[in-house]
């Protein structure tokens, strides 16, 4: 059977002492670290906050800007220096903003215009507006019916 060690009992407070301050200095380094990564996950998230906070903004303002566009862009031909008679118009949106059905309103059409509208900061074309003006330019231009 085992031995049962007798200690003195100086001894033996001491080592009680230092098994307590041993577990309390355990407690003490294990809450300060839970501590300090609360902390972090807290800065976290409110930094993580304030960025979707300021990418909300951001895409709400290019969203306004947009609509603004297009908005400026359909009201055109009732701007005044509108070079075409907003009746011989006819909105499309994309890849052009309109064609332009030149005399169409005395009933007799003379050209057909593609007709790009730019408003705000974006001043050029996009690489698809680019092609169409190319493909016009070239004279790859064509009429076609669709019987149904």
């Amino acid at each position: 059977m085992a031995e049962r060690l007798n200690l003195n009992p100086d001894l033996q407070l001491i080592v009680l002492f230092c098994v307590c301050l041993f577990f309390c200095l355990a407690s003490l380094i294990m809450g300060l670290r839970l501590g300090m990564r609360a902390g972090r996950k807290r800065e976290a998230a409110e930094w993580e906050g304030r960025k979707v906070e300021e990418i909300v903004k951001a895409r709400l303002k290019a969203s306004r800007a947009v609509l603004g566009g297009l908005v400026s862009e359909q009201m055109a031909p009732l701007l005044p220096g509108f070079p075409f008679d907003p009746g011989d118009c006819r909105f499309i949106g994309k890849p052009v903003d309109f064609l332009v059905f030149k005399g169409m309103n005395r009933k007799a059409i003379t050209e057909v215009v593609f007709l790009e509208v730019k408003s705000g900061s974006a001043r050029s074309l996009s690489d698809q507006e680019k092609r169409l003006r190319d493909v016009i330019r070239a004279g790859r231009v064509r009429w076609a019916e669709f019987d149904v």
